[in-house]
């Protein structure tokens, strides 16, 4: 990390107000840069570092690693791996743009713009991530399947225009609420209906969620970091915890994805079930 020397950090109280939004990570924030100079940052210790590696490695990992892993010739619904492909790069695209550019000399309309762009990328793996759920939960009932799928692009539109206009990390969480309720209906309508899937990925998908929702409180709770101010400023605090927990999240979702990929190859539907 030494390839450049990095300008003279900053405290918390002399940062601008728009990236004081951690009131216990009092150390290494960078000063107002130029978009050369944010790229540069990736090449020094400071303290959106971890943020920008802890999902900008993954990306480049699932980038190049997951296309070998999808059954794209295999699958007679092609678009299903397409989705769910784009679901899982989403969110640390977003990210990785947000946390190196977010100290542009662009000010708080920058930020604004490379907040929204990180919430879009989260709604798109809430979004796209689903849709081959839907398709195979539903598999037997097409009427209702293709009424799922649209209804669930429409409240997931809501939920992509709540989260990008939220102005605090809870208002952010509650935007996925009726994502994560749509696709909770769907789970119970495996357990308990005549919803269909591979036996092996239902457990993915809810452990999937639940860190998902476990990294979003961490991030707004902000531990462990507001247990010790100044302790975890670089390494080790809640977003960075948030980001590993959304990284293995998103594999929980590649393998459900996988399972009822290969469990479709092989199911046929009852001939009165439509």
């Amino acid at each position: 990390m030494g390839a450049f020397k990095g300008p003279r950090l900053l405290d918390l109280e002399k940062t601008p107000s728009h990236l004081q939004f951690n009131r216990y990570v009092l150390t290494g924030y960078r000063p107002i840069s130029n978009a050369d100079q944010c790229l540069k940052s990736l090449f020094y210790m400071h303290n959106e570092l971890g943020n920008i590696y802890t999902h900008g490695i993954p990306f480049f990992l699932f980038l190049v690693l997951l296309p070998f892993s999808i059954p794209w010739s295999d699958v007679e619904s092609y678009w299903i791996c397409v989705v769910h492909y784009l679901a899982c790069l989403a969110p640390t695209v977003g990210s990785v743009l947000y946390h190196i550019f977010m100290n542009h000399e662009g000010g708080e309309h920058v930020y604004d713009n490379l907040l929204s762009l990180d919430m879009f990328g989260v709604c798109l793996v809430n979004t796209l991530g689903a849709l081959p759920i839907i398709y195979i939960t539903l598999l037997c009932y097409p009427g209702v399947q293709q009424a799922a799928l649209i209804a669930y692009i429409l409240v997931s539109a809501y939920g992509i225009y709540c989260a990008t206009t939220a102005h605090t990390n809870i208002l952010r969480l509650q935007a996925f609420l009726w994502q994560a309720l749509f696709r909770f209906s769907l789970f119970m309508f495996r357990v308990y209906g005549s919803g269909v899937g591979s036996p092996n990925s239902l457990r993915l998908f809810l452990i999937m969620d639940s860190l998902a929702v476990v990294g979003g409180l961490v991030n707004i709770i902000q531990i462990p970091e507001r247990f010790s101010p100044g302790k975890f400023d670089n390494w080790g605090n809640s977003h960075q915890i948030m980001h590993v927990m959304v990284t293995c999240s998103i594999i929980y979702l590649h393998w459900g994805t996988l399972e009822d990929l290969a469990w479709i190859k092989t199911y046929q539907c009852p001939v009165d079930s439509s």
